[in-house]
């Protein structure tokens, strides 16, 4: 089976089945199936293995044309207990609309290419065999679907790479009881050495809700609270915590029951927060050593092969140095913010928004409610430690009121991350942090790029362009550097600058743009672009298959040098 883990590590339970594996497929180029009704019918004369993508070699297919519509099906066994409670079936992400029948029976539809969605599928299922189809429309070059790093054109080109259509993620049934916890929503609070949780239940609930904290296998805390209606909240006290940090990421077991319901997850007691110029993390500040991740692989594009790789991804960061990464341009699989929870790991959750035309109001249609999905479902990560939902919008290409109202809305979700409205570039009127990106190649002119800003006479940081005003909030390089270096044979090869001549160039072309950030005590973090080759773009510090380029130990002393603002 194709990856078998369990692929929700926040809120787990014991019952539950994967669906990955071989599935029939069919590919509808003329997006005709509904009207001919595929999901009664059809000749699916092809196969495909979920959860990779059809473009994808792992897939089996391995097909990069464009591919409009798509459709999926297989048999599962549901036996008798099941029906004691309820049957749902999950789906960790699908791109980009898609629709399922169970048995010839529509359970729902789900629009957003990133983010997770779930049915409850007992009414349509029976004892014994049952049927599954998924129907899934994408179109990349719809300027009203967020679609990230996806090429609009036929080759992968420059910083524009391979499609995804389709299932990219896990596909699971679970088994739950006739009232179950759907929705769990943890906030530490290590001032007051507390951890406040609010459960969210699938219907009215009239029991107790029951939480036990524990740490290296010894309980902790216990608390229980009754519950009419379908939120309940508990404050759990952990006396003189043991806090999450890069260094020292300890988490805590935590395990609710309601009813006949038992799920275990976790939590980290860690708190972000901005004084200064300075992001503090338990409060002391931390210079964010970021680097940009696409998160791309050669044979899976948008899946990763294997959970290892995930873990793997981290682990590589974190041995040139780096303490976090953005996760740029895609919502990444749960697994991945799993082993950056594991690792200690800092992360910025950002959303695809490249493809969507942010000039027109109605594309808040088009991306909020998957945003608000992705901030929901990734809220109780202790490695996440900021948001931003668009990237580089031009003067031309932004709607300032967009901007605006998703920075409120991701606020009114969580008030404890900063959040960035836009990066790089130009800004609007709210933001926590004032982001640049700069691919100055000689250091000397990057230095000098923020002498002023720094050194001058009170004068503020301006946006060359004239079109945003910095406020004096904590300023991040969140891209810089690109710096081409090819070890792979790549006639199409693609960075940043003039490539340097020989390896030593390299490090000291490295160092000198690290330096001038490490050192500027107005500078909150920098994000290196970037952390593997992607396709033809061969500005990693990996290759695409995850090779070292350069030598890590050099890196890492680079890299970790303390920052004036940690001073």
């Amino acid at each position: 089976m194709m990856r078998p883990e369990y692929p929700r590590p926040q809120l787990v339970r014991e019952k539950w089945q994967n669906l990955n594996g071989e599935w029939d497929f069919l590919m509808d180029h003329g997006c005709s199936g509904k009207d001919r009704k595929f999901y009664e019918n059809a000749d699916y004369n092809m196969k495909i293995n979920v959860p990779f993508a059809p473009e994808s070699r792992l897939s089996g297919i391995g097909c990069v044309d464009f591919i409009n519509s798509v459709w999926y099906r297989r048999t599962f066994t549901v036996d008798s207990s099941a029906f004691d409670g309820r049957v749902l079936i999950h789906f960790g992400a699908v791109d980009y609309y898609s629709e399922v029948w169970i048995n010839g029976a529509s359970v729902g539809y789900h629009k957003g290419g990133y983010t997770p969605f779930v049915f409850d599928i007992t009414d349509k299922c029976k004892e014994g065999e049952n049927t599954v189809v998924v129907y899934a429309y994408d179109d990349t070059r719809d300027m009203f679907q967020p679609s990230g790093k996806q090429s609009r054109e036929y080759y992968s080109k420059g910083a524009m790479y391979t499609r995804t259509t389709g299932i990219w993620q896990t596909v699971w049934l679970e088994f739950v009881p006739n009232v179950y916890i759907s929705k769990l929503k943890l906030t530490p609070d290590i001032d007051n050495e507390r951890l406040h949780v609010v459960a969210t239940f699938n219907k009215d609930c009239e029991e107790t809700l029951n939480a036990e904290a524990s740490l290296n296998g010894n309980t902790v805390t216990v608390q229980s609270v009754k519950v009419r209606g379908t939120t309940a909240e508990l404050f759990l006290d952990i006396k003189n915590p043991e806090l999450w940090s890069v260094e020292s990421p300890t988490l805590y077991d935590l395990k609710l029951t309601v009813g006949d319901d038992v799920v275990t997850s976790y939590f980290g007691m860690r708190k972000v927060s901005i004084k200064g110029y300075a992001i503090e993390i338990n409060n002391k500040p931390v210079f964010q050593r970021l680097v940009l991740d696409q998160g791309f692989y050669p044979d899976g594009i948008y899946t990763a092969p294997t959970d290892e790789d995930l873990k793997n991804d981290v682990l590589l960061s974190k041995a040139v140095g780096f303490n976090g990464a953005r996760l740029h341009e895609k919502v990444f699989e749960p697994r991945l913010i799993y082993w950056a929870d594991k690792l200690g790991y800092l992360l910025w959750g950002e959303y695809p928004n490249k493809g969507l035309d942010t000039d027109d109001p109605k594309a808040l249609l088009f991306m909020l409610s998957e945003w608000i999905e992705e901030v929901e479902r990734d809220y109780n990560s202790p490695a996440i430690v900021g948001w931003c939902a668009f990237n580089e919008l031009g003067s031309a290409y932004r709607n300032a009121d967009i901007l605006e109202t998703v920075y409120d809305v991701t606020k009114g979700i969580d008030p404890f991350r900063p959040v960035i409205d836009t990066s790089g570039y130009i800004h609007a009127r709210k933001t926590d942090i004032y982001d640049w990106h700069d691919y100055e190649q000689d250091p000397v002119q990057f230095a000098k790029n923020y002498e002023t800003f720094v050194y001058g006479n009170g004068e503020r940081f301006k946006d060359p362009s004239g079109m945003s005003q910095y406020g004096d909030q904590p300023f991040f390089i969140s891209e810089f550097g690109g710096i081409l270096w090819v070890v792979d044979d790549n006639p199409n090869a693609c960075g940043y600058g003039i490539p340097p001549k020989t390896v030593e160039e390299f490090y000291e072309r490295y160092e000198g743009l690290a330096n001038v950030l490490l050192t500027n005590p107005k500078m909150c973090g920098f994000c290196y672009t970037q952390i593997t080759d992607v396709e033809q773009e061969c500005n990693g510090i990996y290759s695409f298959s995850r090779k070292p380029k350069f030598d890590a130990a050099r890196l890492y002393a680079i890299n970790t040098k303390k920052a004036a603002i940690e001073e």
